[in-house]
């Protein structure tokens, strides 16, 4: 709820700007700090709400970004064409307040699996100590790496077609056919993860390193030729970038209560935006500083495919993210207040009257 007041006036502020500091001030630190405080509460509550169809969930709710990409182009372009854009950050400032009542829908639910005492000190509050487990900590080492490339597509895509020589109308629809792919993969990849049929580490290897071969073919494509073309091939790496980027979006924080239970997740949300959020304010600038060194997006599109790659292959340190010899019978449906990755107890059940029959054995 604060976050959307936040955001709000982040954008109001930002309305009356006189300077490019105060759109610095106003977009940069007040609406994002809203945005983040909005992200992660939203995301953490939710992964506590579902256990069997949890990916699914956070699938669904990440989906709003991918119909975003389609409805707020062409409403924005209205407002600025009708109000102009300090008229247009008054509106948008007045839609973000809505996030304040939807956070008042929130309804914050006491799990088993919840810490018996609030954190005693600033680290634990902030769940610095999740980085002591190691499965999180090669979780977020890879969450980082990919982080540096994956939003570069989301803002140099249009760019890249048009210096592909693709026309402005062509470029537009680049974008909206990786919106689309984007949006409909995160329902699937959900839906996919849900069934139980594939670890989550391993569909995370998997769409993590197809989206970094996405990006590497967005930036290999051949130019159009001439401003009336479609760009074809690029049309079709764009729809391969969107699916794979899509698929990888939901995995992410749906593999988050099983690497630190469910008590966690909150944390262990925030944390990951934040290292995510690093790596976004390297890789745009990263690429647009290769864009004017070489003159085109190819070089800044293949390094950003290699910082993918490089997390995914990171990711594969990971409980179950690689098949093992041997045969292992699929785990229950996990409790709402055990992860997917958690060791689940195996108890064995001695002979009456052995010596150690009241003890059980755990694997």
């Amino acid at each position: 709820m604060v976050g959307g007041v936040l955001t709000s006036l982040g954008l109001v502020f930002s309305a009356f700007a006189r300077s490019l500091l105060h759109l610095y001030l106003g977009l940069g630190l007040l609406a994002g700090s809203g945005w983040a405080l909005v992200f992660a509460p939203a995301l953490g509550t939710l992964s506590r709400y579902f256990s069997r169809r949890r990916v699914l969930a956070v699938g669904l709710a990440l989906t709003g970004n991918g119909a975003s990409s389609l409805l707020l182009a062409p409403a924005l372009q209205f407002l600025l064409d009708t109000f102009g854009w300090r008229g247009a950050l008054l509106l948008l400032g007045a839609v973000t307040l809505h996030l304040t009542p939807c956070g008042a829908l929130l309804r914050p639910l006491a799990l088993s699996g919840d810490p018996l005492a609030p954190p005693r000190t600033p680290l634990a509050a902030l769940g610095l100590g999740l980085f002591r487990r190691r499965a999180f900590s090669i979780f977020a080492l890879g969450t980082a790496l990919i982080g540096g490339g994956y939003f570069v597509p989301y803002v140099h895509l249009g760019p890249h077609a048009l210096d592909q020589g693709v026309g402005g109308y062509g470029a537009a629809l680049v974008v909206a056919v990786a919106a689309v792919g984007d949006a409909s993969a995160r329902l699937v990849s959900g839906w996919l993860a849900d069934q139980g049929w594939v670890p989550l580490p391993r569909l995370l290897v998997v769409f993590g390193s197809l989206t970094g071969l996405g990006v590497l073919a967005v930036g290999l494509v051949p130019t159009a030729g001439t401003e009336e073309g479609w760009g074809a091939p690029l049309l079709a790496a764009a729809g391969a970038y969107g699916l794979s980027a899509g698929s990888y979006a939901p995995l992410v924080f749906g593999v988050l209560p099983g690497l630190v239970g469910i008590g966690g997740v909150v944390q262990a949300t925030g944390l990951v935006m934040m290292l995510m959020s690093l790596g976004g304010l390297l890789g745009p600038p990263l690429s647009g500083f290769l864009r004017d060194k070489t003159g085109d997006f190819s070089t800044s599109f293949l390094v950003c495919s290699s910082f993918i790659l490089s997390g995914s292959f990171i990711y594969m340190g990971l409980p179950r993210a690689l098949p093992t010899c041997r045969p292992v019978s699929p785990p229950a449906t996990p409790p709402p207040e055990r992860g997917e990755l958690l060791p689940v107890p195996q108890v064995s059940l001695l002979s009456a009257g052995g010596a150690d029959s009241s003890r059980d054995s755990t694997c």
